[in-house]
């Protein structure tokens, strides 16, 4: 008798469906409501892009940080992901349209924001500002990168400065948040887009609940951190489903 496969059945981890693997296609969305399961930068990227050069890839965090556990850590994520650093850079195209574009892979340390992390997008920004490019940035991230301390909260201010400074010039930036985006990428550019859209049922926040609820002693509504509370109190300006995302990019990019 043959072995059953491993894993032919998912179960989405919001509306907690289960249903067989298939049925999440190419776009890795699940059937019933629509949540874009954690993809890395390689699928983000063929899904968005018609095509995609790579810049700075060599960049790595400095040898000032020499923990070997957070060494191990970061020579596990290297192999996992492909890449030397938590977000792959580059210049995209779809159509004719060029735009600088940014993708934080949750593999990488869970797309903690380090300082080689905030070196990439820093570089993205002054390339697209000095070529007149629209940037879009995908975040998905645990927040700062607490193994790198206060070189890795320094990237809050100068990542958001390179934004500033590429809309002084009138250029487009849209960011979109994927599950999840938090901490420190939230309190910085995740929030800075001129538009700010949002996968379905996304987990969008600063601190987490328990952290919350001990500051507070309150209990926040159920879903106060998803994508559609942000979207009806104004924090978001949509949220588009991953197989609707680059036609709405295309749009998006059209206007600028």
């Amino acid at each position: 008798m043959d072995k059953i496969p491993d894993n032919l059945w998912v179960k989405c981890p919001f509306c907690k469906a289960s249903f067989y693997r298939k049925k999440l296609g190419k776009y890795y969305e699940c059937p019933e409501c629509s949540f874009g399961f954690r993809i890395g930068h390689e699928k983000r990227i063929s899904l968005i892009c018609d095509e995609f050069a790579p810049i700075n890839a060599d960049l790595k965090t400095s040898s000032r940080f020499d923990d070997e556990k957070y060494l191990s850590k970061l020579d596990k994520s290297r192999k996992i992901t492909g890449l030397n650093e938590g977000v792959q850079t580059g210049i995209g195209k779809i159509g004719q349209q060029s735009f600088g574009i940014a993708v934080m892979d949750w593999r990488f340390i869970m797309g903690s924001l380090g300082t080689a992390t905030g070196e990439k997008l820093t570089r993205l920004f002054e390339k697209c500002t000095d070529e007149n490019l629209p940037v879009v940035v995908f975040s998905a991230s645990g927040g700062a990168r607490m193994q790198e301390g206060i070189h890795s909260l320094m990237q809050m201010a100068k990542v958001s400065q390179a934004v500033a400074d590429h809309s002084k010039k009138g250029l487009l930036y849209i960011s979109v948040l994927t599950d999840p985006t938090t901490g420190g990428v939230t309190a910085s550019f995740a929030m800075e887009g001129d538009i700010n859209i949002s996968e379905p049922h996304t987990l969008i926040g600063f601190a987490g609940r328990r952290v919350i609820e001990k500051t507070i002693q309150q209990r926040p509504p159920k879903d106060f951190q998803r994508a559609e509370t942000l979207l009806k109190n104004g924090f978001l300006d949509a949220i588009v489903k991953r197989s609707e995302m680059k036609s709405t990019l295309a749009k998006l990019l059209a206007w600028n």
